[in-house]
């Protein structure tokens, strides 16, 4: 059973990345292992926990529909947790700072009169693509990139998507795919039918799923496969670049006979 530390209270805002464990950097591993306690996001791999083996963890995670607390009273347990335990670590899918709602932990724990601090982690929006060869910007076909969240706190579609669609860049959509059906109309819209697409579940994940195809056909594609959330949705020419593309023409050229 815990006892109440000597310690002064500071909460730790933690990135554990896309989800592979080995994607977690060296300072969060030191973090966990000096926590008293761990409050961690339904994103977070479970197996990152053993890195925190005498904290005490509660689960805070949130899902669409499926809440085990809203964010207010998650604000109220991170100050309650740091005022009984002291060290306490905040671990958040990816970075705290995307989509994350990290600064705003950040600035109640500061109400509070707690310290916080940062340690940013591996955001999904760009090592899930990497995973499967997509870089999310290249010199000939994508000189920039957007990142948007697919559904406000309104639970409304962004306003930002209609932007992007009018943009050549590549179009990375977090917590958007109960919203597929209304991008995939924005894009159609504006022109961009035949414009490739990737949705990856899971990212980097062992239970990693996708499906890579065009704005036309995607939701059929997505409907095949029977993906769901947590899923990022990457729009652009750099889909092209995906891994089985590499694959064929690295069997292509290879430099040695069969």
């Amino acid at each position: 059973m815990c006892t109440i530390p000597t310690n002064k209270p500071k909460v730790t805002l933690v990135g554990a990345g896309p989800g592979d464990p080995e994607l977690l950097t060296l300072k969060a591993v030191k973090a966990l292992k000096d926590a008293n306690a761990v409050l961690y996001d339904a994103l977070v791999n479970e197996e990152i926990l053993k890195y925190a083996p005498n904290a005490v963890k509660l689960f805070v995670g949130k899902r669409k529909g499926c809440h085990s607390y809203m964010q207010d009273q998650i604000n109220d347990l991170i100050v309650a947790y740091a005022l009984r335990y002291g060290n306490v670590v905040r671990l958040k899918g990816g970075d705290p700072f995307v989509f994350g709602r990290g600064r705003e932990e950040m600035d109640h724990l500061a109400k509070a009169g707690i310290p916080s601090e940062v340690i940013p982690g591996i955001s999904s929006a760009i090592s899930v693509p990497a995973g499967l060869g997509i870089p999310v910007t290249h010199r000939e076909v994508a000189q920039s990139f957007w990142v948007l969240t697919g559904t406000t706190s309104g639970h409304k579609l962004s306003q930002d998507i209609e932007l992007s669609a009018q943009s050549k860049a590549t179009v990375i959509i977090l917590m958007g795919m109960s919203k597929l059906s209304e991008i995939v109309s924005i894009f159609t819209k504006h022109g961009k039918a035949e414009i490739p697409v990737a949705i990856i579940q899971n990212g980097t994940k062992e239970n990693e799923r996708r499906a890579i195809g065009k704005i036309s056909n995607i939701e059929k594609k997505v409907a095949g496969a029977n993906l769901s959330s947590p899923a990022i949705i990457v729009i652009g020419e750099v889909v092209e670049f995906a891994n089985d593309k590499l694959s064929a023409l690295v069997e292509d050229n290879l430099v040695y006979s069969k």
